[in-house]
């Protein structure tokens, strides 16, 4: 079986990468809206699910195990999406800090036709920033494609959360502790 990963997130190439699996990268282009009345922390299931009716479009899904993803932050019931600006992950950080605020990622994985999701919530508490850290993290590691503003295994990670609860490859972006299993015993 062939692996193929719709995804354009380096992390989560890395992470399968590094977990020992070969597999191919598929470009999938998804409107990533969802219904306005969907519970918060249904939307990561949602747009997932949508990307693989994507994907599914554009590969034989006979003899290939197709994984397709979406992470979001969840501060409260809003949903932390990635920033547009520098300007709006100054914003995304303030709100963010010394709070605790959930990750919450969901995988699609299709095998000859049958989908399986599966999904992981993880809870991060942040300390407190100053808007100098802010910006200085900003200039630094860029964080627009990352929900959220920043990434856990930047600076961020190193110096200002103080504690998470749950899986930490999660916040990475790619839950691999329930993603292993599922490739190991149908690959």
């Amino acid at each position: 079986m062939k692996i193929i990963l719709c995804s354009a997130s380096p992390r989560r190439r890395s992470i399968l990468k590094d977990a020992g699996f070969d597999f191919e990268i598929l470009a999938i282009d998804v409107d990533e809206s969802f219904p306005p009345n969907l519970n918060s922390k249904q939307v990561p299931a949602f747009i997932a699910s949508k990307k693989m009716d994507a994907a599914r479009q554009s590969v034989a899904t006979k003899d290939n195990i197709i994984i397709t993803a979406d992470t979001v932050v969840l501060l409260g019931d809003e949903i932390i999406g990635k920033p547009i600006n520098v300007e709006d992950a100054k914003h995304i950080l303030r709100k963010l800090s010394g709070k605790m605020h959930k990750v919450i990622t969901a995988v699609c994985i299709c095998k000859n036709g049958i989908e399986t999701c599966m999904e992981s919530e993880t809870n991060v508490y942040f300390d407190t920033m100053t808007d100098l850290e802010i910006e200085n993290y900003i200039t630094a590691f860029k964080p627009f494609d990352k929900a959220g503003a920043y990434a856990i295994q930047e600076w961020i990670g190193l110096n200002k959360i103080l504690r998470i609860e749950g899986d930490y490859y999660n916040v990475v972006g790619f839950p691999m502790s329930k993603v292993y299993p599922f490739l190991i015993e149908n690959q």
